[in-house]
């Protein structure tokens, strides 16, 4: 069965989003606060496969409290946190924390089940790779990107990827110094059906910028290509 957590303190979207999420196949697991979210994913010994989180909720953990505890709890795990329309920062700052997608509040029930089916269909592929004897790896200057475990790997040290941090990454191995604009990273990694704001791409490459380069503000692998887009350049 599909499990998703959904956390979110407003009882009425909480319900909602179950409803929706349960006709199209899901086993949802509610949660009103963070702390209960980090309760419930403990009971279910992580076994959850992603995670909407709304960005403002009561207590001391809000959501992007609790996206960063999932995230370093589980580097597999996707998560989605619901924004409202006015707070462009939370949507940077989920995405900075290790958040994988973002749904701006007011949404329609297909765009959410689609945002969710997206992200579960990434999240399946990695574990089917990391089950399976998928050993193939791509090197690329220091860096080793693993396509079984989906992990990158700088002079011999790991580096923790999220699910869209990963496919980013094998795009670039993929097409080394070739100048990849961002239309084209976006329907690679998030799908021709995608129906988010293309900036998600430049805030992914920033916070990629801050994993694998000795200096992220002076970036040497990342290389902007001014006006179209991202090369990989190792």
């Amino acid at each position: 069965m599909k499990k998703i957590l959904v956390c979110e303190d407003e009882a009425t979207i909480r319900d909602f989003i179950v409803i929706n999420l349960t006709r199209a196949g899901y086993d949802v697991v509610e949660a009103e606060n963070g702390d209960m979210a980090l309760s419930k994913y403990d009971e279910h010994n992580g076994d959850l496969d992603v995670a909407i989180l709304d960005v403002m909720m009561p207590g001391e953990k809000d959501g992007f409290a609790v996206c960063k505890e999932l995230r370093a709890r589980n580097g597999g795990i996707g998560i989605i946190m619901l924004t409202a329309r006015t707070q462009e920062m939370d949507k940077v700052t989920g995405l900075m924390l290790g958040a994988d997608d973002y749904v701006t509040k007011p949404f329609s029930p297909s765009e959410l089940v689609a945002r969710v089916d997206a992200l579960y269909r990434r999240v399946s592929l990695a574990k089917a790779n990391i089950e399976s004897n998928f050993k193939e790896e791509i090197k690329s200057g220091d860096f080793v990107l693993n396509l079984r475990n989906r992990a990158l790997m700088k002079n011999g040290k790991v580096i923790d990827l999220t699910q869209v941090e990963f496919q980013i990454m094998e795009y670039f191995f993929s097409n080394p110094g070739m100048a990849l604009d961002r239309t084209n990273i976006l329907n690679h990694v998030w799908g021709v059906a995608y129906v988010g704001e293309e900036k998600i791409v430049d805030v992914n490459i920033r916070r990629l910028r801050m994993k694998v380069e000795d200096e992220p503000s002076n970036p040497k692998y990342i290389v902007t290509v001014w006006g179209l887009g991202y090369k990989w350049d190792a």
